[in-house]
């Protein structure tokens, strides 16, 4: 092929690393050996805006604006010589190039402060005596937000660190109002984007520019690039994909959006690339293509005639961050969630364990939708092969597996894989809290480097759980996360209220359960999100059969995904938002456990109904795990070492000597030496071994009292896995 194809991530996504999009295709591309470049616009614009130039532009706007200021864009105009003098090298320390600027930075009187630094009550328990570097980054954060505010009031009503124009964007069933604002003279943010766009082409002279639309804020930048490119560049053909137009363009009508695109591609990129590709060499007609919308005579085409499948997930090829700045990104530091601190702090190589959904069955869930609903995953050979070509290519070995919901059997699999070829990786991921995580599992797994996961705890009623079709209980929650607490893996729990005929009382139950699995010390982390009906879940496909009604005007020309609807039988929702994030914001702190729950809301709200230690005895009586034959022994412990005891010839000593420390057990000779021997051949060097044949080798006593020996149990403590 004699393309040339420049993908583009336009502002705003995430200030510490690369939304993962472009870096997939490139790579997919490098195996058909078509010539590609990408480029982050978001970072590139923040860089240069968020300079001594760049935010001299911004004060020049507001010296001449006709606008009343508030009280806090007056007191940082006022303060603008010292935010100029320092903030090239708050953007340097954000970048770990300047680390001992954390010194002056955390003494609390270099940076100046507005009304974001009313936020930092309670540092003690965010940071400790210690964490000078990381108070350093919530302070230079809490900085750089009071500058976005300004920008926000002042210069740009869309901006956004990780969004832009995204009120825009979402739900956007009118093209009207994005049409108006791309019509507008452009701003000192339009300005910096083109130009970086305009260098970018010039440098790279590509012949399609592929953008991509992760999230609603994306939309007015990737339309502003174009526009650009359509006025000045009318050779280029453009391409738009992602995550906005797959869940909010499938049935777009409206020709104006090709005014600055040619081609709107939906789920999957790499055969529908492929297939544009080929278009535009002449050997592939546009009815041909693999769903794509195209304009015909002035229509909107969707175009999916190709009978060729999706490309496999094994022949996609390894994604590829070269062209990106990666050493240029921002660590910076939001305390309120821990969760949400590692999508924000630190950069991570985005990586996917298997496509889709394994699960595919919650109802508030677009599983309609390809990428959910197609389930396909590549063997953990292939992923830590790709898992290296990640880290010799970026120095980065941090990952965040991006998985709709990552397989336990795969994960498994993966960290077997990981800890066979010595890697040092630290990694997270999203999971369902399903009985297959097990205590050893969790164990195995935070061996490999697993941080911290996330998953749907959702509406924590077993109720609503079952019409979730969530495929797990309250109770086997709290279970699960207790196993990954024990093994030192941090757990997020995603929670959802005022799904389709949730009760005040559910509500509160729900709340009451939150409290006590944090109370009980097995969730460090969570975040309430309101239910959104959107068009493409089994809700929105079939609201009336949740109890739900449809509301509002007909589906309009542009996009359509969020469904208003009403809920004669739930609970009123919108009084439940502000004291369920009250209450868990001091949970996460670790207090208030004992406050009454009505406390958090103004109106009243029914007691609840839970017994006071139901998560308690959820977690102690849980069914004990029982071995099976077909189980797999795996040893992760040191090897081995045996030792005759001194004072009894009959006697050995095992040692294991640990990073922490030795483990010495005391056992008979004929056990020590059957120890020795085959605690090497369950490591993961050898084939994995089933519990009935590590049964069957044993031949030197009882099988079932070894099992239930205090030998077996130091062992199962010191590395000698079940799974």
């Amino acid at each position: 092929m004699s393309q040339r194809v420049l993908f583009i991530t336009p502002p705003f996504t995430q200030l510490n690393t690369p939304y993962p999009a472009t870096a997939y295709l490139k790579g997919y591309l490098n195996t058909l050996n078509v010539h590609s470049n990408q480029v982050d616009l978001g970072i590139e614009v923040i860089l240069q805006l968020f300079t001594k130039s760049g935010l001299q532009k911004v004060f020049d706007v507001v010296s001449t604006t006709d606008l009343e200021l508030s009280e806090n864009a007056d007191r940082i105009f006022r303060l603008r010589k010292s935010y100029l003098e320092t903030i090239n090298p708050v953007i340097e320390f954000l970048q770990d190039k300047n680390p001992t600027l954390a010194y002056l930075i955390a003494e609390g009187d270099y940076l100046p402060e507005a009304n974001r630094f009313e936020q930092i009550d309670d540092l003690q328990w965010a940071f400790g005596t210690l964490g000078i570097r990381d108070k350093a980054r919530y302070f230079a954060t809490l900085y750089l937000e009071d500058i976005g505010d300004l920008i926000t009031e002042v210069v740009d009503p869309h901006f956004g660190f990780s969004r832009y124009a995204e009120r825009l964007g979402m739900s956007a069933s009118s093209f009207d109002p994005i049409q108006e604002a791309l019509d507008q003279p452009d701003g000192i943010i339009d300005n910096i984007t083109i130009n970086l766009l305009d260098y970018k082409l010039k440098k790279y002279t590509p012949t399609s520019v592929a953008l991509s639309v992760p999230f609603p804020g994306n939309l007015y930048g990737a339309l502003k690039c174009g526009q650009y490119i359509k006025r000045n560049y009318p050779e280029i053909k453009i391409w738009m994909g992602g995550g906005y137009p797959n869940t909010e363009l499938r049935a777009l009508k409206d020709p104006r959006i090709f005014e600055y695109v040619d081609f709107i591609m939906l789920d999957d990129g790499e055969a529908t690339i492929k297939h544009i590709l080929e278009h535009l060499d002449g050997k592939r007609s546009v009815d041909q293509l693999k769903r794509t919308f195209s304009l015909n005579n002035g229509k909107v085409i969707y175009n999916n005639d190709s009978k060729e499948k999706d490309i496999a997930q094994r022949e996609v090829g390894t994604p590829d961050y070269s062209d990106l700045k990666l050493n240029d990104y921002l660590s910076v530091i939001e305390i309120a969630n821990p969760m949400h601190r590692l999508w924000s702090d630190g950069r991570w190589n985005k990586l996917t364990l298997a496509h889709g959904c394994y699960w595919g069955k919650c109802t508030f869930c677009d599983i309609s939708l390809d990428y959910v609903k197609r389930y396909e995953q590549v063997t953990a050979t292939i992923l830590c092969d790709r898992i290296e070509e990640i880290i010799a290519q970026t120095g980065e070995n941090g990952f965040h597996f991006v998985d709709e919901a990552a397989p336990p059997a795969l994960m498994r699999d993966l960290a077997i894989e990981i800890i066979k070829r010595n890697l040092t990786v630290v990694w997270w991921t999203n999971i369902r809290f399903e009985q297959n995580f097990t205590s050893d599992l969790c164990r195995l797994l935070k061996a490999s480097g697993c941080i911290a996961v996330s998953g749907g705890l959702e509406v924590a009623s077993d109720r609503l759980l079952k019409m979730i079709k969530k495929g797990v209980t309250v109770g086997q929650v709290a279970k699960v996360t207790d196993n990954f607490t024990q093994s030192g893996i941090m757990v997020h729990a995603y929670l959802m209220y005022g799904f389709p005929t949730q009760t005040a009382q559910e509500t509160i139950d729900s709340l009451e359960m939150v409290r006590q699995l944090f109370i009980n010390g097995v969730l460090q982390s969570a975040y309430w999100h309101r239910f959104a009906m959107t068009a493409h879940s089994p809700v929105g496909l079939d609201p009336k059969a949740f109890g739900v009604f449809k509301v509002g005007s007909e589906d309009g020309d542009f996009a359509n995904n969020d469904l208003q609807h009403d809920d004669p039988e739930g609970a009123d929702h919108d009084l439940f938002g502000e004291g369920l994030r009250k209450s868990l914001f001091n949970y996460m702190h670790g207090v208030c456990f004992d406050a009454p729950l009505q406390e958090w809301f103004e109106h009243k709200v029914p007691v609840t109904s839970i017994p006071k230690k139901y998560i308690e005895r959820e977690i102690l009586n849980a069914s004990e795990f029982k071995y099976k034959d077909h189980h797999r022994v795996l040893w992760i412990g040191p090897e081995p070492t045996l030792v005759a005891k001194s004072d009894n010839a009959e006697l050995a000593e095992l040692i294991l000597t640990n990073k922490n420390g030795d483990v010495i057990l005391e056992m008979p000779w004929p056990l020590a030496e059957w120890f020795v021997t085959n605690l090497t051949l369950m490591s993961c060097t050898h084939p994995l071994q089933s519990f009935k044949q590590v049964k069957l080798s044993f031949n030197v006593g009882d099988f079932d009292e070894l099992v239930n020996s205090e030998s077996w149990h130091m062992l199962s403590q010191n590395g000698l896995l079940i799974l």
